[in-house]
């Protein structure tokens, strides 16, 4: 998606006017009505549009206007239009065009600030997301066919300047959910580490460990997930040092199951192909990264993402078996399914010790007993430490991602407790599950200042209900860490 900023709309394809509740004209909205002679006023009269936010209503070329439409774009109350409501009011003029046949959007803005016009192409461009990779018989009618966003501005230089930080963090989003809805034929560890790899090209620094590396590290709690799959298990290691020399990093680790049969204790087949996207944690730590670097983050910031494939295999791990983890602890795996946190164990040692950070903050598609406990909406949050905590909350109100926030109760540390072993990678039954799995998490910590966040609810969505989120792979938790780090650690 081409994004420009214009002082004048010229003559237009399709031109898009915010109206807000109460058939209320924004901007110069009034002047082209009067310019059109009413006619868009007698569109709205003769209709159900109001204004309302996600609505919209397309008035093809009205006299006295140079377009051969104009969409009318709810923006909803005008005292509460801030930057979603914009955000959704672009994605929703997109949607009204996209298959119209018109390759020009151009969007009134002249009334509203450089950083708001800014954010009108931002919108676009992850309202415009789809991934079609491997679609081969599109009909050209369900092809979008808007091609660029015009956003017109009283100040074109400084729209620009806004934007370009945030059209890094769109790349980055838009680069999340392409590794969310690769098939996992396609993205297995290897090539996963790969594609990481290639983000060199933004100035990050990025390792690759193999197998033999982390044996010799210890990290069998993340070895013996992937020991039943034919593709080799790699731990991603991502550098940003865009602070001070030397100063201590902040930390993201993700959970980077590329596929999840579940492995010995195997999943039912209905739905089991959705756990390609079981690598979400990782893909997002992947995308704040890409972010960070894309648009020259005042932070040193280290990603570290377990890359593994679970697979049933006569040389699979078994429930029973005890792990030893690169802490030093041992793991009674009493359910191979419950494999994402033996892979975080190892991986969130191994950045505490190397790295001794200020904060970690995992993602992963961790508990179907998030969904239970918070349904699609939210994802729930753990921390050990409010300074943690906080800033995330902050941020997530900011970008429109939702964390609900979860208890680390003492007293269910005795429900992973095991008979033969330090820790047992399930708790007693299915009470509590996504809290048990946060505490098991928080026992490979080493007291270092944590957060957990389980996305499992939030990284693929169905139907989507957002126009800047499609259907599929959301790159949910990067808008978030990113706006956190900006907001609250960049010096």
């Amino acid at each position: 998606m081409n994004v420009e900023f214009v002082t004048e709309a010229g003559a237009c394809q399709a031109l898009a006017l915010l109206v807000h509740e109460g058939r209320a004209l924004a901007g110069t909205g009034a002047s082209h009505d009067q310019a059109a002679s009413g006619a868009l006023t007698r569109a709205m009269d003769k209709s159900r549009f109001t204004g309302a936010a996600d609505s919209s209503r397309l008035v093809p070329a009205p006299s006295g206007i140079e377009a051969d439409a104009v969409v009318l774009v709810g923006a909803g109350k005008a005292e509460a239009f801030d930057d979603l409501a914009l955000e959704g009011a672009a994605g929703t003029a997109y949607h009204a065009v996209k298959l119209s046949g018109a390759e020009v959007l151009t969007f009134e803005a002249g009334h509203l600030s450089a950083e708001q016009a800014a954010r009108i192409g931002f919108a676009v461009r992850l309202a415009a997301y789809r991934f079609d990779k491997y679609r081969t018989t599109l009909k050209p009618d369900k092809i979008a066919s808007i091609q660029t966003v015009r956003v017109v501005t009283s100040d074109p230089a400084a729209a620009q300047a806004a934007f370009t930080p945030m059209s890094a963090v769109a790349d980055a989003v838009l680069f999340s959910r392409d590794l969310v809805s690769e098939p996992a034929n396609v993205l297995y560890p290897a090539e996963f580490a790969r594609r990481v790899k290639g983000l060199e090209s933004l100035g990050l620094k990025v390792e690759i460990l193999g197998e033999a590396e982390m044996e010799k590290l210890g990290m069998r709690t993340l070895l013996g997930v992937g020991q039943g799959s034919r593709r080799e298990s790699q731990l991603a290691v991502m550098h940003w040092n865009g602070g001070e020399p030397g100063a201590q990093p902040i930390a993201f680790v993700g959970k980077g199951v590329c596929f999840d049969t579940g492995g010995i204790s195997i999943k039912p087949a209905d739905g089991m192909e959705d756990m390609k996207w079981d690598m979400g944690g990782a893909a997002a730590v992947a995308g704040l990264m890409h972010a960070l670097a894309g648009r020259k983050a005042k932070v040193n910031a280290v990603g570290v993402l377990g890359l593994v494939e679970n697979m049933p295999d006569g040389n699979a791990q078994r429930p029973g078996d005890v792990v030893v983890s690169m802490s030093g602890q041992s793991v009674e795996v009493i359910n191979t399914d419950a494999e994402g946190r033996l892979v975080l164990a190892d991986a969130l040692w191994y950045t505490q010790e190397r790295f001794k950070p200020k904060f970690m903050i995992d993602l992963a598609t961790l508990t179907g007993a998030a969904i239970v406990a918070v349904g699609l909406d939210y994802a729930p949050l753990y921390a050990n430490d409010e300074a943690v905590a906080g800033p995330i909350f902050a941020a997530a109100a900011k970008v429109g991602e939702n964390f609900w926030r979860m208890p680390l109760p003492p007293q269910y540390e005795k429900h992973i407790d095991s008979a033969i072993a330090d820790v047992k990678n399930t708790g007693n039954g299915r009470a509590g599950g996504s809290i048990t799995a946060a505490l098991f998490l928080q026992r490979f910590t080493n007291g270092t200042p944590w957060a957990h966040l389980d996305i499992a609810p939030t990284a693929w969505v169905s139907k989507s209900t957002r126009a800047t989120i499609p259907d599929g792979a959301v790159g949910f938790g990067v808008r978030t860490l990113d706006r956190m780090v900006a907001d609250s650690y960049e010096g």
